[in-house]
C-alpha cells in the first residue's frame, strides 16, 4: 500500500426536515484514500440519479493500482489527469442521460472528492460542496465555492457574513451533467499526522458556521462517527432545510488500524 499514514474515515448523509427524498451521494474506501461527495439537483429524483452516477463512476477501481504496486505513488500530475479523465466521462454520460431521456432533462450534480496517495491529497471540486481541514486547532476550507454568491464575495459586492443570509446560495456557476463542458478545480495538498478533513455538502455549511463545525470538531475528535452525527443534529437543529452529508477522515500513524464508518440516517 502506498499510504505513508492510516486513515480513518465516517461518512453520514441525512434527508434533514424539508426535503421528501436525499439527492447527495457518498462514497468511502480508507485503504484506497478514497473520499467522494456528490450533491445532486435537478427535478424528481434526476438529481439523486446524476451524483450517484457521478460517484459509482469516480470510485470504480480508483486506488486500486496502488494498493497492488510495489512501486513508487504516482505524482500529483498523474493523478489529476486520471480524475480529470474520470470527470469528463462521468459529466459527458450524465449530460447525454439529461438531454436524451425527459425524465432526467435538468439534472447535474456538484462534486467534492479527496484522493490520498502516500503523505498528500489531492482535491477535486465543481460548485459548492467543499472540503476542509482541521490541523493543530487551525479550521480553514480547502475549497472556494464555484457560485455567484462566491463571486459576488471576490467582487467585494457583499461580505463573508453577509452572505450567511443570501438569498442566491444555491446559484452555482459550475455543475457536472449540465453544460456542454465541466471544469473542475485540482488542488494538492501535503497531509500531516493527527489532520482532519471534512467533506460537506451545502446543507451543512450553509447552515453551521466554520466556529460551530470546528468546535464540534475539536471536541470530538477521538470519535469521527459521533463527530459526523452531532454535525448532522446541529444542521436539523438549526432548520434542516437541505440534505446533509459529512465526511471525516481523520490522519493517524501507520501502525494504526485503516478503518471505514460508513452511517445513514
Amino acid at each position: 500500500m502506498n499510504l505513508a499514514y492510516a486513515l480513518e474515515m465516517a461518512a453520514l448523509t441525512d434527508i434533514g426536515l424539508e426535503r421528501d427524498h436525499n439527492e447527495d451521494a457518498l462514497f468511502v474506501d480508507a485503504e484506497r484514500g478514497l473520499a467522494i461527495l456528490a450533491d445532486g439537483m435537478g427535478g424528481y429524483n434526476a438529481g439523486e440519479v446524476a451524483a450517484e452516477m457521478l460517484v459509482s463512476r469516480l470510485a470504480e477501481n480508483l486506488g486500486e493500482r496502488e494498493i497492488a504496486s510495489d512501486e513508487a505513488p504516482p505524482g500529483r500530475m498523474d493523478i489529476v489527469q486520471e480524475l480529470e479523465t474520470r470527470i469528463a466521462l462521468a459529466h459527458e454520460e450524465i449530460y447525454h442521460l439529461a438531454h436524451s431521456d425527459a425524465r432526467y432533462f435538468g439534472m447535474g450534480t456538484t462534486l467534492v472528492m479527496g484522493f490520498f496517495v502516500h503523505d498528500f491529497l489531492i482535491t477535486a471540486h465543481v460548485g459548492d460542496s467543499r472540503c476542509y481541514r482541521l490541523r493543530q486547532g487551525e479550521f480553514a476550507p480547502l475549497t472556494r465555492d464555484h457560485s455567484l454568491l462566491q463571486m459576488q464575495i471576490d467582487c467585494g459586492l457583499i461580505t463573508p457574513e453577509e452572505a450567511r443570509f443570501s438569498s442566491i446560495k444555491n446559484l452555482v456557476t459550475r455543475a457536472v451533467g449540465v453544460e456542454r463542458m465541466v471544469e473542475p478545480e485540482f488542488n494538492g495538498y501535503d497531509v500531516a499526522c493527527d489532520d482532519i478533513y471534512l467533506f460537506s455538502s451545502d446543507g451543512l455549511h450553509d447552515v453551521l458556521t466554520d466556529v460551530e463545525i470546528a468546535h464540534i470538531l475539536e471536541t470530538q475528535a477521538g470519535d469521527l462517527r459521533l463527530a459526523a452525527a452531532m454535525l448532522i443534529a446541529q444542521s436539523n437543529a438549526q432548520g434542516g432545510q437541505d440534505n446533509i452529508s459529512v465526511i471525516l477522515v481523520r490522519v493517524g500513524n501507520r501502525s494504526d488500524d485503516v478503518k471505514n464508518h460508513h452511517l445513514a440516517a
